[in-house]
């Protein structure tokens, strides 16, 4: 046992050696919106913002008052209120009255075949008029100039896509540091600073900002492509990479931000619509991310306090290195610091929201969302 343990050690402390150094290589590679210089307004082309929103009461008119404080004079709101049963389409429908800026779409039936998000932001995109179309959340808060900015990095660099990273607000010590290590998952998974790498697969898409050139958008499908996709943000990211069309990903924490959930009951409920589909309704891929989170995140807190000599200076080693990734993600998200404390629950956290993201969907042959079922048969038909 003491032999297995000391190997493990050096396989876990290798494999965080080989992560840090990809992370370094490409956090040295990411650029910042905060960094970006505008172009003269005269420059840019019409920007047509677009908004699914269904059941949103708490955030929406905070959101959409940050958008329409945009300082851009060529700027188009839309929104699709998707059968809200709350006072969504209400709030809209009075902000639409005392702004011609803000146009409003009510949708009282979703059509088969159909997510209602999805079907939402095509239905909003048929209405949009810009050159560039930005699909952003209900519940997104933007700076003054931040769709300037982004529209002019755009134009400059000549892209189809531009994607960005906001700044996750949620309550709580564990929430916190649930965000941060979902979003150091993340980068690794995604290695977004390859985005913009015609040669490599890697792509990107937040749905909190995804910024496409019209003509691109129609090019890949629109979102009638990636209907059933609850994941849709990702995949409209790979359908443009798999287009050949440019991509390229920002950070923006100093510009967007979200709440994202208030409690731990409210995560675990909110990530069942996507937790299986992120790892591609593959209940081997959820077996596999199941173990990597115990081997990498929880096992080795633990084995400091079951090992000694050289065995517990490889864990501590390792334990060292997950407390620096934190460290340095957490200041990119004004998040606590200490919370690396945290990131055993945090990953127990992340194993509970995605088995019970799977479970759901294997047992009831489908997801609930937002008050809809979707079959599993047809969630998984959409491939992409």
């Amino acid at each position: 046992m003491h032999t297995f343990l000391f190997w493990l050690a050096v396989a876990i402390a290798a494999s965080f050696l080989l992560v840090v150094a990809e992370l370094a290589r490409g956090r040295g590679k990411l650029r910042y919106l905060a960094a970006v210089e505008s172009l003269p307004e005269a420059d840019l082309p019409l920007v047509s913002v677009v908004v699914a929103a269904r059941d949103e009461e708490r955030n929406v008119e905070e959101a959409m008052r940050s958008i329409l404080a945009q300082d851009l004079a060529r700027m188009e709101l839309v929104v699709v209120d998707d059968r809200s049963a709350d006072r969504t389409g209400e709030i809209l429908d009075r902000m639409a009255a005392a702004d011609g800026r803000l146009r409003v779409v009510h949708v009282r039936e979703l059509p088969p075949g159909w997510l209602g998000k999805n079907h939402a932001l095509e239905l909003g995109a048929a209405e949009a008029g810009g050159e560039l179309i930005l699909f952003t959340d209900a519940d997104i808060v933007m700076a003054p100039d931040t769709v300037r900015l982004a529209a002019s990095y755009m134009v400059r660099e000549r892209l189809d896509h531009l994607t960005m990273a906001p700044r996750i607000e949620m309550p709580g010590f564990l929430l916190k540091a649930f965000g941060v290590l979902f979003g150091i998952c993340f980068l690794m998974f995604s290695r977004p600073w390859k985005a913009r790498d015609p040669r490599s697969p890697s792509h990107i898409g937040i749905g909190a900002f995804n910024l496409v050139r019209a003509s691109s958008y129609r090019r890949i499908g629109t979102h009638r492509a990636i209907a059933m996709r609850p994941d849709d943000d990702m995949k409209l990211g790979k359908l443009m990479k798999k287009n050949g069309q440019r991509q390229d990903f920002l950070v923006a924490v100093d510009h967007v931000s979200v709440e994202w959930y208030r409690s731990i009951p409210e995560a675990v409920r909110g990530l069942r619509k996507n937790g299986f589909a992120g790892l591609d309704y593959r209940v081997s891929l959820v077996v596999f991310a199941t173990v990597t989170q115990l081997m990498c995140f929880v096992f080795p807190f633990i084995a400091i306090f079951l090992t000694t000599g050289p065995t517990r200076l490889l864990y501590a080693f390792s334990v060292a290195i997950i407390l620096a990734v934190f460290g340095g993600a957490a200041r990119e998200q004004r998040a606590p610091l200490w919370g690396g404390i945290a990131v055993p629950f945090a990953s127990l956290l992340f194993i509970v929201i995605v088995w019970n993201a799977t479970l759901y969907a294997l047992i009831h042959r489908g997801i609930e969302w937002r008050g809809t079922h979707y079959p599993l048969d047809e969630l998984r038909a959409n491939r992409v």
